[in-house]
Formats: structure tokens, C-alpha cells, sequence
């Protein structure tokens, strides 16, 4: 009787689990893949900096998300270990405490970069004093800023994704293959850090590749806990 309470118990946990998962995948799926994908030009100081301010609303815009999608996530590593304690303390705890740094504490410090990048273009006025296009080039600088705070973060997360999938194959809560892709898209985010660091030039595939590698893990465990919650026991 207690086996079938534990799992009905998970199971709603698993869902509710899901739906906040979802809601961060949307939120920072915005934010990155589209706000900044789409107002920021490589190289290009002048063509970022009038994309940002004709953009300015969605640009902010684009600013909350990640930072809703961020709160979400410190409430993902403490449901995740919740979760998963069973199953290896010290291992969910280091798995969850990961992810706590990665995107609560290292993408939320992060997005102040985002947010100057549109506060030196005309909020600050002290910043008048200098040329449009010195404005311009920090403005942009900012932005990468941005961005390699990024990478850094995904450091972290990579490596929070790769002990997550271990949890999940040991737990058994759900089916072991999206342990197994769980731990493809940690070595996806890992790819993408240490290489751009280590070897710039190629970022672009590197994007596509964590891109991927976290479509297969992430979302697809995620709807699987949303739609499934658990797998069905005979217990």
C-alpha cells in the first residue's frame, strides 16, 4: 500500500514538474532563440544598436522571460531533488544545487549585461556625453558580455543534465532512454561551452549541436512528465 502511495504521490509531482519545465523551455526558448537571435547582428554595433532601440519594448520583453524562466528553475532543482533523493542523496543534491547555479544565480547576474546593453543607448543620460557610435560598440559589448555569461552558465547546466540522466536511469520513475538523452544534451552544453572558449570560429555548428541535443532531452522528457508523469508499476 505504501509502494502504490509513493508512486500516485510522484507521479503528480512528475507532472507538475513537466508544466514548470515547459513553461521555462517557452520562456527561455523566446528570449534566446528569438529576441536576441533576432535584434543582435554579429559584428555589427550599429545594425544591434537600431534593432534594439526600434525593438525596445520586445527587447525588455525578451529580459523578463528569461528571468521568469530563471525564478522557475530554482523551483525545477529543489522539485528535482525532491524527486530524485530517493535514488542517490548526494548525487541529486550536487545534480540540483548545479542547476541552482547555473541559471538562478549565474543567468540572473547575467541579464544585466542584457539590460545595459539598451541602458547606455539613451536611458543613462550621463552617457550623452560620449559619440553615438562609442555608444554603439559598448552597447554591443554588452551583448557578448551577455553571451559568454551564457556559456558559462551552460557549463554548469551541462553537467547538472548529465547527473540528472544518471538519476533518472537509476530512479526508474520513467523510461531510461530519456535518462540517456538527458545526458546527451549535458555533453551538448558542455560541447558548446568548453568549445567556444577553446576554440572560437565555431560556434555556429556548435549552437546547432546544442540546440539539438537539448530538443531530444529536454523537451522530450519534458512532455513525457507532463503527458506520462511516471511509468506504470506492478507493484
Amino acid at each position: 500500500m505504501k509502494k502504490l502511495e509513493f508512486n500516485s504521490m510522484t507521479k503528480s509531482q512528475v507532472r507538475f514538474t513537466g508544466f514548470l519545465y515547459l513553461l521555462v523551455i517557452i520562456c527561455a526558448g523566446f528570449s534566446q532563440g528569438y529576441v536576441r537571435a533576432n535584434l543582435v547582428v554579429a559584428g555589427d554595433a550599429a545594425a544591434t544598436a537600431a534593432n534594439i532601440l526600434s525593438n525596445e519594448g520586445l527587447f525588455r520583453i525578451g529580459l523578463v522571460a528569461d528571468l521568469i524562466a530563471f525564478l522557475l528553475d530554482a523551483v525545477l532543482s529543489v522539485l528535482f531533488y525532491k524527486m530524485l533523493k530517493p535514488y542517490g542523496q548526494s548525487l541529486a543534491l550536487v545534480s540540483s544545487s548545479l542547476r541552482l547555479l547555473a541559471h538562478p544565480a549565474i543567468g540572473t547576474l547575467n541579464l544585466l549585461n542584457h539590460y545595459m546593453a539598451l541602458h547606455v543607448l539613451g536611458e543613462a543620460g550621463f552617457m550623452q556625453a560620449f559619440e553615438p557610435a562609442k555608444l554603439e560598440a559598448l552597447s554591443l559589448f554588452f551583448m557578448e558580455a551577455h553571451r559568454y555569461g551564457y556559456l558559462l552558465a551552460g557549463g554548469f547546466f551541462g553537467i547538472h543534465c548529465l547527473l540528472l540522466g544518471v538519476l533518472l536511469i537509476r530512479s526508474g520513475l520513467i523510461p531510461r532512454v530519456f535518462g540517456f538523452m538527458m545526458m546527451i544534451a549535458g555533453i551538448g552544453y558542455l560541447m558548446e561551452t568548453f568549445g567556444d572558449f577553446l576554440f572560437p570560429g565555431n560556434e555556429h555548428w556548435l549552437a546547432w549541436v546544442v540546440g539539438l541535443s537539448a530538443a531530444l532531452g529536454e523537451v522530450e522528457l519534458t512532455l513525457y512528465m507532463l503527458i506520462k508523469g511516471v511509468k506504470k508499476t506492478s507493484h
